[in-house]
């Protein structure tokens, strides 16, 4: 289930980890931002240190015949359903995440299924920004918020403001009604090449097929803190849940190494990529067993080059892995 480029991460991870006592606070690497998650939102052993409150899923993507014509990726020309395992989860680290926190992202993570024991994989939050342009600001704003100093934390946001945009995005829209009825994004920007050799930077979205649905913030109030994980038993007892996967094509001077800025998707050209089908519930075990990487991509697919979230993300992962299998053992 999960590929190579997992395994050489876990270990990358293994061989950057030092003990607390020798990290330097300043230093913003896989280890000291795991360590900053916990001190913001507790170290809960066995579990991950973000998107901790999870559910795991299965179900297909189907190509659009149109992404041949961005990328030679296997999942996207293949012409055949392609098998997918995600997790629906909450931002941050608490495992009891209540689902109707309207500040907080909802994010899907996928492998895609390419035969013989190879995945690719996708991760996407429900806004097109994060809240860090790289590891050091990340770490500020990890470190600042778990002072729990209202004065720090309001001198970091004043010094700070991109890191202000994601929560601007989820307070200014309704708490979403489902894991299912929210559209979500690709924070990083990656290039595609075709069979012909030409290249297009993009950014991923995924759009409801139903379309979006949200709820008030009194419904909300009235909401159990896990109402997705029912809500979403129901709902794909009915059908699948489906998303349109589209690609948002960049075009020159649209910023690609940091993650806080927003690309003006209104004047930019989409192109259909397919459809997502989650279809029922999956043993969350098939999740836990690894991590949702998401510089693990495949020939037709290239991560950004000079965004350093991208990579760190990938190491921290494998870095929270670590500890939760250790805790298990």
């Amino acid at each position: 289930m999960f590929s190579n480029r997992f395994m050489a991460a876990l270990f990358a991870a293994a061989a950057i980890s030092v003990p607390l006592s020798h990290a330097r606070a300043e230093e913003a690497d896989a280890e000291t931002l795991v360590n900053a998650l916990n001190a913001v939102f507790g170290k809960h052993d066995g579990v991950r240190a973000a998107h901790t409150h999870g559910i795991c899923v299965k179900g297909n993507f189907v190509a659009a015949p149109e992404a041949a014509m961005l990328t030679k990726a296997p999942h996207f020309v293949s012409k055949t359903p392609v098998g997918v395992i995600g997790r629906f989860s909450m931002g941050g680290g608490n495992p009891d995440a209540p689902n109707a926190q309207k500040d907080n992202v909802r994010g899907i993570a996928m492998h895609f299924d390419l035969g013989q024991g190879n995945t690719t994989d996708l991760l996407l939050i429900s806004a097109p920004v994060f809240a860090a342009k790289d590891p050091d600001q990340f770490l500020k704003l990890l470190t600042a918020v778990a002072s729990k100093d209202k004065d720090k934390i309001a001198a970091y946001f004043k010094e700070n403001p991109n890191s202000t945009r994601a929560a601007q995005w989820l307070n200014a829209r309704p708490v979403p009604a489902s894991y299912a009825t929210v559209n979500y994004w690709g924070v990083h920007a990656f290039t595609f090449t075709n069979a012909d050799g030409k290249k297009q930077v993009i950014k991923y979205k995924a759009l409801p097929v139903g379309g979006e649905a949200g709820i008030s913030d009194e419904e909300a109030k009235t909401k159990d803190a896990d109402f997705y994980r029912p809500e979403l038993k129901d709902r794909l007892a009915k059908g699948p849940a489906q998303f349109r996967l589209i690609a948002i094509l960049g075009e020159p001077g649209d910023p690609v190494d940091d993650p806080t800025a927003l690309w003006p998707e209104e004047k930019r050209k989409a192109v259909n990529l397919g459809t997502i089908s989650i279809t029922d519930f999956e043993d969350a075990k098939t999740c836990d067993d690894g991590i949702f990487d998401p510089t693990n991509v495949v020939d037709g697919i290239e991560g950004p080059e000079n965004d350093t979230i991208f990579p760190m993300r990938s190491q921290a992962y494998a870095v929270s892995f670590s500890r939760r299998q250790a805790a298990q053992q």
